[in-house]
């Protein structure tokens, strides 16, 4: 017994002495390596993608537990500052898009506009200009309302068309008149808009 005691001593210890015999040849071999490799290029280590995933997916989960021991004061804090941080890019956003309009604004201010503008107020009706498309009905014109904007965000040039009935007492426009109407009162099932001037005849 006290045999095989005896020789798991000297055992244990030779192994013990000869772990550190191969760690500074290990940190040698490593040494030259990282020698060698800094005069020519660093190593890049190649990750399979099976091993990206698993590493992303410990470092969320590693992430999630530091947040769970947050407590809800630290976490209501957290989410305050994140955003107050989103505020503030919104504001830079915004303050730089309103510069850009201004600026395009200014560049543009000789340019006739071909519609008048949409402005609207209480007590102040709308008008608008476009072509007739319609002058079958009696004392009634159909008109197509063509409007051209900048998209805010892409600013690419959006056109929309919409048809509105208008009242023409008199017959007066016909197919391809350009005629500028006003709002009124409703005066049939479709017309709220009334006839005010042609502004160019149809050819």
């Amino acid at each position: 017994m006290a045999e095989t005691e005896n020789n798991e001593n000297e055992t244990a210890e030779s192994a013990s002495a000869e772990a550190p015999l191969e760690s500074p040849a290990a940190d040698s071999v490593t040494e030259s390596a990282g020698a060698d490799s800094g005069a020519t290029s660093e190593p890049v280590e190649v990750v399979p993608p099976k091993e990206r995933r698993r590493r992303s997916r410990a470092a969320k989960a590693a992430q999630t537990k530091a947040r769970k021991a947050l407590t809800p004061e630290e976490r209501q804090a957290e989410r305050a500052a994140e955003r107050g941080r989103k505020a503030q890019a919104r504001r830079v956003e915004r303050t730089r898009s309103r510069e850009k309009a201004r600026a395009a604004r200014a560049a543009g201010a000789g340019e006739g506009q071909a519609t008048p503008p949409r402005e609207h107020g209480p007590g102040r009706q709308k008008t608008r200009q476009g072509v007739v498309v319609s002058d079958k009905a009696d004392k009634t014109i159909t008109v197509r309302i063509d409007v051209a904007r900048r998209h805010r965000r892409y600013e690419k040039i959006v056109r929309v068309s919409n048809t509105l009935h208008a009242h023409d007492e008199s017959n007066d426009a016909h197919i391809g008149d350009t005629v500028i109407v006003r709002e009124c009162r409703p005066m049939s099932r479709l017309k709220r808009w009334r006839l005010i001037q042609v502004v160019e005849r149809a050819e």
